[in-house]
């Protein structure tokens, strides 16, 4: 289906016919529409153009009025003010576009097939180590992008960019050979699936022994940075045990990302290891052509605005001295990856915005060197801090950072609470899934309901209340409809545009009728929180609707059918929104 054009666009549409009617030579000119508390819209436009045209704003507003033809959208047009116009549409209007929505399984959601390619490099774990809480909002700001992306008409391929290569793999390695049956599972368990908490305690103990071994013993310091070196070369026993650490690890990441309600899949996992055969090149392209020059034996890039606190020119630094390859190598290579075999039109980078400089510095340097262009952008959605309650960043009493497990299932437990406390006829195994979806749900709404780029307060008394901003305020909204559906009996929704509506079904109606356009936006700046905030205010309105609006004991059967049209439709709206952000909605709570 064709997408549904807005009650905001159609009446945009309206007002710029008027203003070419009355006033030719304003040419095209914008109306400025907006919404308003005065009215249901507001245009500012021609205080901009009388300006242009040096002629008195109220008299142009109202000739602008008058050359508007009667129609059955705009009810009412008032000039205020020094000339601003203040907007009422029909009731008719309202519930007409809401039914065309509503015909339209995406809601009115245009789809864009030709939109162009996006890779999105985000949830990037490092092999061998455990997942804490800093590496949760990667994961959950970037699945939500992917979504709304894709769900536009985006082509989008994911990258998990993992930590799978470097130094500590050369000590990993050695001491599996001189202990080798350290990653060895129970006996009594070889027929059965290894866990992720198994895995990750494997890991664990592994690490902490081969790093104690390393710090206390040079002789096998010595021996296991020369299996650095025969990592790097490419030694088949080597390669076959690093390929062990990462195997054990994806058990453990998998197992992370399932609690996390997210689907990763191993495709699109290509670790640092996935571009070591181009790095060579990627150094060769960078100098042959100027862009990176020798500096005291290191291959390295200069830029004019980036300096020490010396004064002196800060680089970026390709390849070492010694020969040796950094995190620039690397990612430039990715970024040829990704042009020019993944086609990709876009690269968006969902990583901590302590990392900005890196990448200014790694994309400029892919821009003089051909690789992003007019025609291919990469930006880096940046992301700030997890904060504890005091503000800090977020740590254990121990002063340790936080694993990631433990504070989703802290997240379960306390909604896994809130769920039996409400609980009307859930069994104990109902209440353990809608306490996973509540407590999951919780935690990616906190992160997303903020700007990527601030920090955020990990709060979750407050994530799991049922009042202000939470996603439980909006699943509970969500069952809340399900459950008037259910008692409707033989009642349908059904729009009825012959009505009288009310304030609040015309607040309600106007908020459904921007979700296509709020969608768009929200893809365009990379801006999951814009999408959060729509659907909390679609939540509020909803609460207002309901207790001011009787659904079922409505006065004419009619009314019962339009208001659980609205019913209907908010509750399709927040359960697409929602997905969009990897949020479940339960259909009882």
């Amino acid at each position: 289906m064709a997408s549904v054009p807005s009650l905001a666009s159609t009446v945009q549409q309206r007002l710029a016919e008027g203003l070419s009617a009355a006033l030719p030579e304003a040419g095209s000119a914008d109306p400025l529409l907006r919404r308003s508390d005065r009215a249901d819209f507001q245009a500012n436009g021609i205080l901009a153009l009388a300006k242009q045209l040096k002629g008195n704003p109220r008299e142009l507003a109202t000739k602008v009025v008058e050359s508007i033809p009667a129609n059955d959208v705009l009810q009412e047009i008032e000039v205020s003010g020094p000339g601003f116009l203040n907007i009422t549409v029909s009731d008719r209007a309202i519930i007409d576009t809401l039914a065309a929505r509503a015909a339209d399984e995406r809601l009115g959601v245009p789809f864009n097939p030709s939109a162009g390619t996006t890779v999105i490099d985000y949830a990037q774990p490092n092999v061998a180590k455990e997942m804490h809480v800093g590496h949760l909002r990667s994961a959950v700001i970037g699945a939500a992008m992917v979504e709304i992306l894709e769900f536009t008409g985006e082509q989008v391929v994911r990258r998990h960019h993992i930590g799978d290569w470097g130094t500590q793999f050369g000590m990993l390695i050695q001491y599996l050979i001189e202990h080798p049956h350290e990653l060895d599972h129970k006996a009594e368990g070889a027929d059965k699936e290894v866990s992720g908490e198994e895995a990750m305690s494997n890991l664990n103990r592994l690490y902490k022994a081969s790093r104690a071994l390393f710090d206390s013993d040079e002789e096998f310091k010595t021996r296991a940075r020369a299996r650095v070196v025969q990592l790097q070369a490419g030694d088949e026993e080597t390669l076959t045990l690093w390929q062990r650490f990462v195997d054990e690890s994806k058990i453990y990441f998998y197992s992370v990302f399932e609690k996390l309600d997210m689907d990763i899949r191993d495709p699109d996992i290509v670790g640092e290891s996935g571009y070591n055969d181009m790095l060579q090149e990627t150094c060769r392209l960078l100098e042959e052509s100027g862009v990176a020059v020798r500096s005291e034996g290191a291959l390295c890039v200069f830029f004019d605005d980036v300096k020490g606190p010396d004064g002196n020119p800060t680089p970026l630094i390709v390849q070492k001295s010694d020969g040796g390859f950094g995190y620039a190598a690397t990612d430039l290579s990715a970024i040829r990856d990704r042009v020019q075999n993944l086609k990709a039109s876009s690269l968006l980078y969902v990583v901590d915005a302590r990392q900005s400089l890196h990448f200014k510095m790694v994309f400029e340097t892919a821009r003089r060197a051909g690789w992003l262009n007019d025609e291919v952008k990469a930006v880096q959605l940046a992301f700030g801090t997890v904060l504890g309650k005091d503000g800090k960043p977020f740590k254990t009493r121990e002063g340790e950072t936080v694993r990631l497990v433990d504070l989703l299932d802290e997240a379960i437990e306390r909604a896994s609470a809130v769920v039996r406390e409400k609980a009307q006829d859930l069994s104990e195994e109902e209440i353990a899934e809608r306490g996973a979806q509540v407590g999951i749900g919780a935690v990616k709404y906190a992160d997303l309901s903020t700007s990527a780029a601030r920090d955020y307060k990990f709060d979750l008394d407050q994530m799991v209340s049922l009042n202000g901003d939470t996603s439980v305020y909006l699943q509970y909204a969500y069952a809340r409809i399900q459950s008037i559906l259910r008692k409707a009996g033989d009642a349908r929704p059904a729009a009825h545009p012959e009505l009288e509506l009310a304030a609040s079904e015309r607040a309600l109606g106007l908020h459904l009728d921007s979700f296509g356009e709020l969608v768009h936006e929200t893809a365009a700046e990379y801006a999951p929180h814009k999408l959060a905030a729509y659907l909390y205010q679609l939540a509020s309105l909803y609460t207002t609707f309901y207790s001011e609006c009787p659904v079922l004991k409505a006065d004419t059967p009619e009314q019962v059918e339009n208001r659980l049209f609205l019913c209907d439709l908010t509750a399709r709206t927040l359960h697409q929104g929602m997905a969009l952000l990897g949020i479940r909605t339960p259909e009882r709570l």
